[in-house]
């Protein structure tokens, strides 16, 4: 008797993991690319960590987009997977993985808020001029892959990143230069 349940209970769960997928249909790649667009599209390069002394400044690219919905539906619960890498290189150099639209659903012909993806590598140097002048700072180029309803990831598009950096050194205490005032001449007093 306890043979017979536990082979019945083995096929009821092999018939279950069989219909399941089944019933749910994944979209393709081209499903995702009509039902939705990129726009807003900008890149630049960001602070990960400063520090004045000893110095050191690491800066990441950034990826922020928006997506507009292509569909008569609401869309909601979409993945974003940037990747950054060198120009012409097949190593990733970073990446950030976001659930970007989750509560509220993007309604039909509307864009979502400001999605934004920030590398969690990228250069080091002790200053934001060594960086500027580094002859190993190359191009850079951020993939952006989406995936939703279940689907494998789909490449949306390919973006070169900027040269733009989005950051600020502090000024250097005790350096700033003085205004030079000019001399006032007293005048003499003479007593008779």
């Amino acid at each position: 008797m306890k043979k017979r349940t536990a082979f019945l209970l083995i096929i009821t769960g092999l018939l279950t993991a069989a219909l399941i997928p089944a019933c749910s249909k994944r979209p393709s790649a081209d499903e995702i690319k009509a039902a939705m667009e990129i726009t807003d599209v900008e890149t630049k390069w960001v602070s990960k960590l400063y520090q004045p002394w000893p110095p050191r400044l690491i800066i990441v690219p950034v990826l922020s987009f928006r997506v507009k919905n292509l569909t008569n539906e609401p869309i909601y619960y979409v993945n974003f997977n940037g990747i950054f890498k060198e120009k012409g290189s097949q190593i990733n150099a970073g990446d950030n993985f976001r659930a970007a639209i989750r509560g509220e659903p993007v309604q039909p012909g509307e864009k979502s808020e400001v999605i934004v993806l920030k590398s969690n590598f990228g250069i080091d140097g002790k200053n934001l001029e060594s960086i500027k002048n580094n002859p190993l700072w190359r191009p850079w180029i951020a993939r952006l892959f989406a995936q939703w309803k279940g689907s494998m990831p789909v490449l949306l598009g390919e973006y070169d990143v900027s040269r733009d950096i989005d950051f600020k050194e502090d000024a250097a205490v005790g350096q700033e230069k003085k205004e030079a005032k000019p001399e006032v001449k007293k005048e003499e007093i003479k007593l008779p």
